[in-house]
């Protein structure tokens, strides 16, 4: 695919000067662009680079002085990273899947497919599955009885939707997600360890040790218009009512949403995020990398949890927290500070007791 200037700047809504003309198939670093490439220098440490390259046209920052960078054109943008979302959409050649519904595809005679559902090779749709016009069903996908899945979904391959699922439009499940297997809801036939140590917090732990019994995932899974989940994460199914995640979240790679979870809309939630169950997490709340969720808390709007953060217990909307338990994050950098100094006040203590053994004996 080749763009010139002035249809990538018209696609992103930005500002061209120099040659519009000009083509380019690709993006590239500064340092190893080639005339081909469009260069991504969008801070001045960025375009300090270009003359290792062979850029003629880059995306610059707004008021960049491009003619003293050496190139022919220049995209001005505000926002830089809104303009990458633009630019890589346009350039990326997708994963190559084919069109039409490929021989080794099992589909059950009563799912229905709308128009230009493309499925893969030995990918299987069950029973009463329905799939909205445009969606790609990759290689080895699997779509269990009578999930409904909206229009222009991506499953790439090794996807496994569950029986009774409902999925918005424009859905993304990177390699190997699933989506309504049972969760981790279990029981045993007299009390366990694990209903004593909640109930005493650990000071008295009694039972013995027991089988357990599942109790079965009736509720399955919805979810909303425009969510992507990443490679290797899971959204387990309800136990009676549905797990819930909304409209617009972004899920990365191994993370786990258990039974009975519900999700806001527009939250995004980094690599390795657990979330236990029966909590509500609310709408725009981003949660870093190994974030973990407890069990039945409630995590307010528009909080922000940084890596590595365990929450214990309710976060108030709009705080952002942090540590192990979940803190206010300007408490938690002060108690950090305070524990890095410790070794050093205990030998300061030290002194002081010396000094004061010194002064008693000599009384």
């Amino acid at each position: 695919m080749t763009f010139t200037v002035q249809q990538i700047a018209d696609a992103i809504g930005a500002r061209v000067e120099g040659a519009v003309d000009l083509t380019v198939s690709g993006a590239a670093e500064p340092a190893t662009a080639t005339p081909g490439d469009i260069a991504l220098a969008m801070k001045p440490a960025y375009a300090e680079r270009l003359g290792e390259g062979h850029a003629e046209v880059a995306i610059l920052w707004a008021d960049a002085d491009w003619k003293a960078l050496g190139l022919k054109a220049a995209v001005l943008v505000q926002r830089p990273r809104v303009a990458m979302a633009g630019l890589t959409a346009m350039l990326d050649p997708g994963q190559g899947y084919g069109t039409g519904i490929h021989p080794t595809a099992i589909i059950e005679a009563t799912a229905r497919l709308g128009e230009n559902v493309s499925v893969g090779p030995m990918a299987y749709i069950g029973a009463n599955v329905q799939i909205g016009a445009g969606s790609v069903i990759g290689p080895q996908c699997y779509i269990g009885e009578a999930t409904r899945i909206g229009c222009s979904a991506i499953l790439h391959p090794g996807v496994r939707i569950m029986a009774r699922v409902r999925i918005g439009e424009r859905f993304v499940a990177q390699p190997g997600a699933v989506v309504g297997a049972d969760g981790l809801s279990f029981v045993t036939p007299e009390e366990s360890t694990v209903e004593q140590a909640r109930a005493s917090l650990g000071d008295a732990v009694t039972a013995q040790g027991q089988s357990w019994l599942r109790i079965h995932s009736l509720g399955s899974v919805v979810i909303g218009d425009d969510v992507e989940l990443g490679a290797n994460s899971c959204v387990d199914s309800g136990t009676i009512r549905p797990t819930e995640v909304g409209n617009g979240c972004k899920i990365d790679n191994l993370c786990h949403v258990a039974h009975n979870v519900r999700v806001g809309h527009d939250c995004l939630f980094a690599a390795l995020v657990g979330v236990a169950g029966s909590t509500v997490i609310g709408n725009n709340v981003i949660l870093g990398g190994q974030v973990g969720v407890t069990d039945n808390t409630t995590v307010g709007d528009n909080v922000v949890a940084g890596g590595g953060t365990k929450i214990l217990s309710k976060v108030p909307a709009g705080r952002v927290v942090l540590g192990y338990p979940a803190m206010k994050m300007d408490t938690h950098l002060e108690t950090y500070k305070a524990l890095r100094r410790l070794p050093r006040l205990f030998t300061e203590v030290a002194k002081l007791q010396k000094a004061v053994f010194k002064s008693d004996q000599n009384d």
